[in-house]
C-alpha cells in the first residue's frame, strides 16, 4: 500500500503541513520518514533490493524497510506497519535515533527527510511484497560496508548517509 501524502516538518520535527509524496521529493521539502534496520542473531543486517518499478532507486539495495508515516500516525506505528506491508514481518522495534539528511536520488528527485531510525532482531525469512522488493539478504556489516565502497551505485543514496550514523549509535 502506497500512501500519497507525507508530513512536512521543520528542523525540530514539528509538523508544518502535508504534501503529496512525489511533490515533496520533486521540490526537496523536509518531511518525516521512518527507516527500519533488522539484524539476525549473527549480527547480520537484513537488506532489500528495491523493486524495479519503484518511483525512485528501483533495483538498488537498501535497508530492511523505509517509508513515511501518514498524517496523524505515530512514527513507531508507521515503522511497524510498513515492515509488515513491505517485508511481511512483525517484530518488536526500538527507536534508536533521528537525523536529518538530504541527498539526490534518481530521476531528478531528492530525499530531504527528518528520519526516525528503528532497529529490531529477526531470524525469520521475510516475505516481501514484490511491488516493494524483489530480493533480500542477510549481510554482515563488514561485507556491506566493503561492497558499498567498491560499488556505491548498487545501494540507495540514503544508505550511504544513514548507515554510518546507525553504526555510531549502535556503538553507544
Amino acid at each position: 500500500m502506497d500512501h500519497t501524502d507525507v508530513i512536512l516538518v521543520d528542523a525540530d520535527d514539528r509538523a508544518v503541513g502535508t504534501m503529496a509524496k512525489l511533490a515533496a521529493h520533486e521540490s526537496g521539502q523536509l518531511h518525516r520518514a521512518i527507516s527500519v534496520y533488522l539484524f539476525n542473531q549473527a549480527g547480520e543486517l537484513l537488506i532489500q533490493r528495491r523493486a524495479p518499478g519503484k518511483y525512485h532507486c528501483g533495483g538498488q539495495w537498501a535497508n530492511t524497510c523505509c517509508s513515511h508515516p501518514v498524517p496523524g500516525e505515530r512514527v513507531a506505528t508507521a515503522a511497524s506497519r510498513r515492515l509488515r506491508e513491505e517485508m511481511g514481518l512483525s517484530v518488536p522495534l526500538r527507536a534508536l535515533f533521528s537525523m536529518i539528511y538530504r541527498v539526490p536520488v534518481s530521476d531528478g528527485l531528492e530525499e530531504h527527510e527528518y528520519l526516525h531510525v528503528f532497529v529490531g532482531q529477526c531470524d525469520q525469512d521475510p516475505v516481501p511484497d514484490p511491488a516493494e522488493a524483489d530480493a533480500w539478504q542477510f549481510i554482515s556489516l563488514a561485507t556491506l560496508q566493503h561492497d558499498m565502497q567498491a560499488q556505491p551505485q548498487r545501494y540507495a543514496p540514503w544508505l550511504h548517509e544513514v548507515l554510518p550514523a546507525l553504526l555510531r549509535h549502535m556503538d553507544r
